[in-house]
C-alpha cells in the first residue's frame, strides 16, 4: 500500500461533547455515577485523532485504533461539555503516535499517548470478513 506523503507532527483537531446520561459511567458499565464515562472520554479522544489525519490521507484510507495509554484526572457531571484534542506527534511508515487531552470547564480531566495505524479500507474490511465463519 502507498500510504502517500509523509504526514506532520502537529496536525491536530479538537471534538467537543454534552455529558448526557447516555454517555456516563453508569450508562456505559464502567462505573454506578452519573459521570463522564472514561470509555466516552477514550471514544472522543480518538475521534479527535483520526480526524486530525483523516484529509490528510489517500483516497480510500483511514486509521484504526492499535494502543492507548489514558489517564482519567478528573469526573465531570452531566450537563457539562467536554473537549478533547488529538496532536499528531510522529510517524513510523502507517504506524501514527498522538498525544491525546480532555478538558471541562474547570480544567483538564484526561491526558495519555495513543497509536493509530493506516488501513486501506477495502483490504481492511476484506481481512475482518474473512473471520466469519463460512
Amino acid at each position: 500500500m502507498n500510504i502517500g506523503e509523509p504526514l506532520h507532527p502537529g496536525l491536530s483537531a479538537e471534538l467537543a461533547t454534552q455529558v448526557t446520561e447516555e454517555n456516563s459511567a453508569s450508562a456505559w458499565g464502567s462505573g454506578n455515577l452519573p459521570v463522564f464515562a472514561t470509555p466516552a472520554m477514550i471514544a472522543l479522544m480518538e475521534s479527535a485523532s483520526a480526524a486530525a489525519v483523516q484529509d490528510k490521507l489517500p483516497p480510500g484510507c483511514s486509521t484504526v485504533g492499535t494502543e492507548l495509554k489514558v489517564r482519567h484526572l478528573s469526573a465531570t457531571p452531566v450537563g457539562l461539555e467536554v473537549r478533547a484534542r488529538g496532536e499528531l506527534l510522529g510517524q513510523d511508515r502507517r504506524r501514527l503516535s498522538f498525544k491525546v487531552e480532555a478538558w471541562d470547564p474547570a480544567g483538564k480531566i484526561g491526558e495519555g499517548t495513543h497509536e493509530r495505524f493506516i488501513v486501506e479500507n477495502e483490504h481492511f474490511l476484506k481481512k475482518t470478513r474473512e473471520k466469519m465463519p463460512k
